[in-house]
């Protein structure tokens, strides 16, 4: 089976998220999509991060709806930081029967040189990158690399936190079930 692993913080997990990887499922380019939950990203600041847990469980009510999606929180049992050349060799080992794709933004592509073992992820996995405004990607000759025409929403997770701190509705750009954990938990507001 072809999998798409979606990396990321998901700080928290949005409508943008969700869009780009039903697209993704809707092109049929590949057949299920996995959250990869990261808890610490080498490269990005970690102060302003929801605890993992509370991150991997709202991916995971965010995507319990359809079932060619899940949260997954491998993550959480290896070293960190987390580098996702890591993450994908253990992800090898561990499921032999699938195919691995990995899925970013244009933004986290045109930073793959800063990253840990960059050429074995580029020399081992096809990679699927959806365009970010101000971040515009040319496919890489000569390499796996496919450059999506995916739907461009300008929602970030920042900019929802933003929105929470503030006291401004975030209403319509995540999932209900989302909205509704992050303000029983009271996440964000400080």
């Amino acid at each position: 089976m072809k999998i798409g692993l979606y990396f990321g913080s998901f700080n928290p997990i949005h409508n943008g998220h969700l869009i780009i990887a039903s697209h993704i499922l809707n092109e049929k380019l590949v057949d299920k999509i996995w959250f990869i939950v990261s808890p610490q990203n080498p490269l990005k600041e970690t102060s302003s991060l929801l605890n993992e847990n509370h991150r991997y469980h709202l991916a995971s009510i965010a995507t319990e709806d359809d079932q060619r999606m899940k949260a997954s929180d491998i993550e959480f049992s290896l070293p960190r930081p987390s580098y996702t050349s890591v993450t994908l060799a253990q992800l090898t080992e561990k499921y032999p029967q699938h195919q691995f794709t990995v899925i970013m933004g244009g933004d986290s592509f045109q930073n793959i040189q800063k990253w840990k073992n960059f050429e074995f992820i580029l020399n081992n996995y096809p990679i699927l990158i959806y365009n970010r405004p101000g971040f515009e990607i040319k496919a890489m000759k000569n390499s796996n690399t496919v450059v999506l025409n995916a739907p461009l929403l300008e929602i970030s997770s920042t900019w929802i936190r933003n929105l929470i701190k503030e006291k401004k509705s975030i209403k319509y750009l995540l999932p209900d079930n989302v909205i509704e954990e992050l303000e029983r938990g009271g996440y964000y507001r400080k």
